[in-house]
């Protein structure tokens, strides 16, 4: 096999194994005590009476929730099961495994205690008003495999209704990453973002908010494509949020399918389905071309078969494949350091600040066409992404809680010192993946 060909893989059957254990039950996640509990004294203090101490405190001053509880470290993960990866609307029943799995990498490495939620719910107002109801047991929430358009409307509606952050990271999770990618792979192939044409390939949450990102970055053009061809303004949309974006993109106003868009173009962006490029698409495009198909859990096309097609740099969503443009590089940072600086919006230019967190964090004697992205178990990164979330957001004066230098980097590393001693433990005793 060669070095540019999937270097492992996740059977069936391993996947399973993974999460039965018989001695805790199945799944991936459980909730655990913080303190040990030996006598009935410890109950006594613990559950009642010495809860009803803790009641009549919070009812004086409401702020203490967050010091007496572990409010100010939970957050929701929060599914309808309409868009889950690469399966489409499974419903909120088959979503679970993926909100739990998502609630791992917030625990493992950002220290953040995180619920799955999973809420058969059809209309999207609706959905809003049940997730805005749980904001008393939340600092806040991650937003997961919502379809588009919906998505945008449920984010609009609780950012504006809920004074804590709220995140869809299949957005601007996936997007944030992706422009970090791209700091790092024009380096290496020695282009300017200003000069470069980029094709972003699926027009639903991930696609809409990469180009409105790779946008506000500052990349030369972005032509956003969606199964029925090329986006272009003045050209009836299905949805709004499509009108909107071809209104911001395709300045050259090219119209036509995705093969007619990737003709010189520099950079495919795929967020879209499996197997929808081909090597004559990469032959088309520019002189060292960039790919990131993206698709999960099959790209659009595989990173080997890119680069034999001629791209300089390939990446795309999975783990076992360089070059991995998956939104676990961002998420648990973003929403660590907006939790801790209690921001009610994330915005474009905080991701931003994240990207550049991200793409500084491949030290340059490492920076080559293999290895643009750091690796999601680097312990350094989440406390560096937090940490620029959080000195972004006192920059723009969203913070609402006060911002020291370094301090939020420090407490992220003490968390995730915490975490790792669970993790030997598991290593010994637990089970085993």
């Amino acid at each position: 096999m060669s070095g540019t060909e999937s270097r492992w893989s996740v059977t069936p059957d391993a996947a399973v194994a993974a999460v039965r254990d018989v001695l805790s039950g199945h799944g991936k996640l459980e909730v655990v005590p913080k303190v040990h509990v030996g006598s009935l004294r410890d109950v006594a203090t613990l559950y009642t009476p010495g809860v009803g101490t803790l009641v009549r405190r919070v009812v004086a001053d409401p702020g203490e929730v967050d010091t007496l509880t572990n409010r100010a470290n939970t957050i929701a993960v929060v599914t309808d099961g309409t868009a889950v990866l690469g399966f489409g609307r499974t419903g909120p029943l088959a979503a679970l495994p993926v909100m739990e799995g998502k609630a791992i990498m917030f625990k493992l490495l950002a220290g953040l205690d995180a619920v799955p939620i999973c809420l058969d719910v059809s209309d999207p107002a609706k959905l809003a008003d049940h997730v805005a109801a749980l904001e008393p047991t939340f600092a806040g929430f991650n937003l997961e495999d919502i379809a588009a358009p919906h998505c945008f409307s449920v984010l609009e509606a609780l950012t504006s209704r809920l004074s804590v952050p709220v995140f869809h990271d299949d957005q601007y999770g996936t997007a944030t990453v992706i422009v970090a990618g791209l700091i790092n792979a024009l380096k290496v192939i020695g282009k300017r973002k200003e000069d470069i044409r980029v094709v972003v390939n699926g027009a639903g949450a991930a696609g809409t908010a990469a180009a409105r990102l790779i946008l506000a970055w500052g990349a030369g053009d972005v032509v956003v494509c969606d199964r029925h061809g090329i986006l272009c303004d003045g050209e009836a949309q299905p949805a709004p949020h499509m009108a909107a974006l071809a209104a911001i993109t395709n300045r050259t106003k090219i119209r036509g399918s995705l093969a007619d868009a990737l003709k010189g173009a520099d950079v495919f962006v795929g967020l879209s389905a499996g197997r929808l490029l081909d090597a004559e698409n990469v032959r088309s495009m520019a002189k060292s071309a960039i790919v990131f198909a993206c698709a999960n859990p099959e790209p659009e096309i595989m990173p080997h078969e890119a680069l034999a097609a001629g791209a300089a740099i390939a990446g795309s969503g999975r783990f076992d494949a360089p070059n991995q443009c998956n939104n676990v590089l961002a998420f648990p940072g973003i929403m660590r350091g907006a939790v801790d600086v209690s921001i009610k919006e994330i915005t474009e230019t905080i991701c931003l600040a994240a990207s550049r967190a991200i793409a500084e964090h491949v030290r340059a004697g490492d920076l080559n066409s293999q290895n643009i992205l750091p690796g999601p178990l680097d312990s350094g990164l989440c406390p560096a992404v937090a940490e620029a979330v959080a000195a972004q957001a006192a920059a723009e004066g969203l913070a609402r809680k006060s911002y020291v230098k370094g301090a939020i980097a420090a407490r992220v590393r003490g968390l995730n010192q915490a975490t790792a001693h669970q993790q030997d433990y598991l290593r010994e005793f637990g089970t085993r993946v």
